[in-house]
């Protein structure tokens, strides 16, 4: 009697098919995840390094019906001349000013004390954003 082999011997005949398919997945998953790493790393580094100029309101104090002084930090590349747009509103969450300061000095970083004037009383001042000076339009 001779026995019944059921299969293929073993190595004898390359990668099964199954195997193959494995490989291909593993490859294709790898270059995908490198793809979408390198896609997150460029747009955090764009967004970081597209920051030219920043700043964080330290404190204000409302001086009258029609003027707020406000102390800010802000952050720039010595050779950038920064834009930082201040708003303040009054009780109702109205606003009542708004004004563009020019930070020149030639500091990476600049601590300020600036004052916005009002149209009525305000209760609160806000950072709506700043920019360097050139891309202000």
């Amino acid at each position: 009697m001779s026995a019944v082999r059921e299969g293929l011997p073993e190595g004898r005949y390359g990668r099964s098919a199954d195997e193959r398919a494995d490989r291909k997945l593993k490859v294709v998953g790898s270059v995908l995840g490198v793809g979408l790493l390198v896609v997150v790393g460029w747009i955090g580094w764009d967004y970081v390094g597209g920051q030219t100029v920043s700043a964080e309101v330290i404190k204000f104090q409302i001086v009258s019906d029609s003027e707020v002084k406000v102390h800010l930090e802000v952050r720039k590349e010595s050779s950038v001349t920064g834009v930082c747009t201040l708003s303040s509103q009054d009780k109702e969450h109205g606003e009542v000013g708004r004004a563009d300061f020019t930070f020149a000095q030639r500091d990476k970083r600049v601590d300020e004390m600036v004052t916005l004037k009002t149209t009525g009383r305000a209760t609160m001042v806000e950072l709506v954003g700043c920019q360097a000076a050139s891309a202000k339009g």
